[in-house]
């Protein structure tokens, strides 16, 4: 998948370090900014579609607006679709656990409830706790490989119905303060999209799993039918083999595939300062193996509550 030759001219092998057999390597002896030649960003771009996710230490230099800068290179920045961007930024979203929903610990791909949801996340390590609060990725093109044949003919036919608006208090430890936040801002438009369990990869071609905490049910099947189903596949995907975990520095920038990958941010740092913020390119309208396109059915600003 990867031209040898052309990154070696741009990006060196030895600074290319693997951090998996099936996902992530770490790019060392780069300095990230919106000023790297084109070929710098091709090289970039080609490495992250092999290993699906790609870490680089020591970006103190980044401030939002460099952030940008450079995650701009890779694509068109988008903003969150409900939560919006950081004043002043195109696309910034910052993950704060002392504020509502600063604690992504659910797996999940960014936006799966919107129909072209992001093909690219450029995350920045801004307040990293002492200890804990470690990313894991894994590798959805693997893991519908790893699928035995019946199970991989199921989930080529299979669709499924994402959303924004659904259970937050029971699939996360939340806080009341998550909570609120939740309800008031992330829901406060709803959508729904239903998605194929695997499209086709629009640069690689590869077959990638579409699931994750969005999932609220498959397209003809009862809820409760649903989740065993979506329980099956999910385990799939978060086997140990298919993922790589990250131990976050101050300063570091992880880039990922959101088309290929999930992600799981460890609630493991107690009452501890995290804050992480996130860039977001936009992405394309997925493709199902036999060219269906993904269709939003739903998309509503939800009712407000009356006075008493």
């Amino acid at each position: 998948m990867t031209d040898a030759i052309t990154i070696d001219n741009v990006i060196p092998r030895a600074d290319i370090v693997k951090r998996s057999a099936r996902i992530g390597a770490e790019i060392r002896n780069i300095k990230l900014s919106g000023d790297l030649p084109e070929q710098t960003i091709a090289a970039i771009n080609r490495v992250l579609l092999e290993h699906k996710v790609i870490f680089f230490r020591d970006q103190n230099h980044l401030d939002d607006a460099e952030q940008e800068r450079f995650a701009h290179r890779l694509g068109k920045l988008v903003p969150h679709p409900t939560v919006g961007a950081t004043k002043g930024t195109a696309s910034i979203l910052e993950l704060d656990s002392g504020r509502g929903g600063g604690r992504a610990d659910q797996w999940h791909t960014d936006v799966t409830f919107v129909d072209a949801y992001p093909k690219i996340s450029v995350l920045r390590g801004v307040v990293i706790p002492e200890f804990g609060g470690d990313t894991i990725w894994s590798n959805t093109a693997a893991s519908y490989l790893d699928l035995p044949a019946p199970l991989r003919k199921l989930a080529d036919e299979l669709w499924a119905v994402h959303s924004n608006a659904y259970d937050y208090a029971v699939k996360t430890r939340a806080s009341e303060a998550d909570r609120k936040q939740f309800e008031e801002v992330f829901t406060a438009t709803v959508y729904e999209t239903e998605h194929p369990v695997v499209r086709v990869h629009p640069e690689t071609g590869e077959r990638t799993l579409v699931l994750g905490n969005f999932v609220q049910r498959f397209v003809g099947l009862s809820k409760y039918d649903s989740q065993k189903l979506f329980d099956l596949f999910q385990s799939h995907i978060t086997a140990p083999e298919n993922t790589v975990r990250w131990n976050w520095r101050q300063g570091d920038v992880v880039i990922w595939d959101n088309r290929a990958t999930q992600h799981y941010a460890v609630n493991d740092y107690g009452d501890q300062h995290r804050v992480v913020r996130r860039a977001t390119i936009d992405g394309e309208v997925p493709v199902s193996i036999d060219g269906r396109s993904s269709v939003t059915r739903v998309k509503a600003a939800k009712p407000q509550a009356k006075a008493a």
